[in-house]
């Protein structure tokens, strides 16, 4: 990308970032510091736990504002409409005993009312009391090519604000699986953007946008221990999350209700199984079922060990997984399965229901 148009880009879309501050009550962390265990404090090994917790409680008393509030965390944003409409990470909110609070670009706090969060991808859409307020407008991610520019702006490592890096879209449609912190359970990811631009802790939430300044994917992701490895949410999902937000007051995701695996040609053979792709109904673990009761697809008869072949007459293999494709549908829709039940190739509808 030409330095000057970087250089304009940057100063259009900088008005309508912002970042996120996620705070706590004192007592709320009191309660909620473990008491089995605490980290190694250099120099101090002869604290034993009580003195350790005691002196972990009294530093955060001296952070803590005349709220009795601690700030212990941060993200980033962006605006997409002028009445206050704010994007950003579900797991930069996912809290739900913490205050969030918005900062704009000009130093302005407001306190943040969370909308909605999505179901299925890491998606969250925040209400600010302002209005007239600068925003970005949505790209489209079809439109996306291999070696596209882009820059990636927030807050990064919740302390420098405002970091801009630069780079180009490296890879589509990437599917990875990530955690917020070491302690929370994998999420997987799908048809991520990956980008060479600089991601960091921080960065989360804020907008990765195209040399007009269009946003075209919400940071997310990084590779531990990689560089140059980073990954954003394709903007269509944000569209959609907000579309439905306007027209329902809720995001809406389609349910079909199956737990299966992927099927390639390592566990066809490991499995001695008759085809080399499709889906493979089976239940993650005893105490559950590989078809949800009363769902869509037990009402289509779709039983454990069938092998969903195709969708609609598309193709499942493990590069088009069954719920890239109810990505693309909706909910109320009727759909058609072809599958393999031993040796014979069966056929089955169903309406999808909607993701509680």
């Amino acid at each position: 990308m030409e330095e000057k148009r970087v250089i304009a880009t940057v100063k259009k879309v900088m008005p309508a970032v912002v970042s996120i501050v996620i705070s706590k009550r004192l007592e709320d962390l009191e309660r909620e510091m473990p008491e089995g265990h605490y980290p190694f404090v250099p120099g101090h090994r002869d604290i034993d736990e009580k003195h350790e917790r005691a002196k972990k409680i009294k530093i955060l008393s001296a952070l803590a504002d005349d709220h009795h509030m601690v700030e212990i965390g941060g993200g980033s944003g962006c605006i997409v409409d002028p009445n206050g409409l704010v994007l950003t990470n579900k797991h930069v909110i996912d809290d739900v005993g913490a205050e969030y609070t918005v900062i704009l670009n000009d130093g302005r706090r407001f306190a943040a009312n969370i909308l909605t969060r999505d179901p299925v991808n890491d998606i969250a859409i925040l209400k600010i009391d302002a209005d007239k307020l600068p925003f970005l407008k949505l790209g489209d991610t079809r439109k996306l090519e291999l070696g596209q520019g882009v820059i990636a702006i927030g807050n990064a490592l919740g302390i420098f604000k405002n970091t801009v890096s630069l780079g180009i879209v490296s890879g589509l449609s990437r599917a990875i699986a990530a955690q917020s912190d070491p302690d929370a359970p994998q999420q997987e990811m799908r048809g991520l953007i990956q980008t060479d631009a600089a991601i960091n802790p921080g960065n989360s939430g804020g907008p990765l946008v195209d040399d007009s300044g269009c946003v075209i994917g919400v940071n997310v992701a990084i590779i531990s221990g990689a560089q140059s490895i980073g990954f954003a949410i394709p903007v269509n999902t944000a569209k959609r999350d907000i579309d439905d937000l306007k027209k329902y007051g809720r995001i809406r995701r389609p349910l079909l209700g199956l737990r299966y695996i992927m099927i390639d040609e390592a566990l066809q053979k490991k499995m001695n199984l008759p085809v080399s792709y499709g889906a493979l109904v089976v239940r993650e673990s005893e105490n559950d079922a590989a078809v949800v009761p009363d769902s869509p697809a037990a009402k289509a008869g779709i039983r454990e060990k069938d092998i969903v072949l195709a969708m609609n007459g598309r193709r499942l293999d493990a590069d088009h997984p069954i719920q890239d494709l109810l990505e693309d549908s909706e909910v109320g829709s009727r759909v058609t399965f072809t599958i393999m039940r031993g040796t014979k190739e069966l056929t089955a509808e169903t309406i999808l229901a909607e993701r509680k």
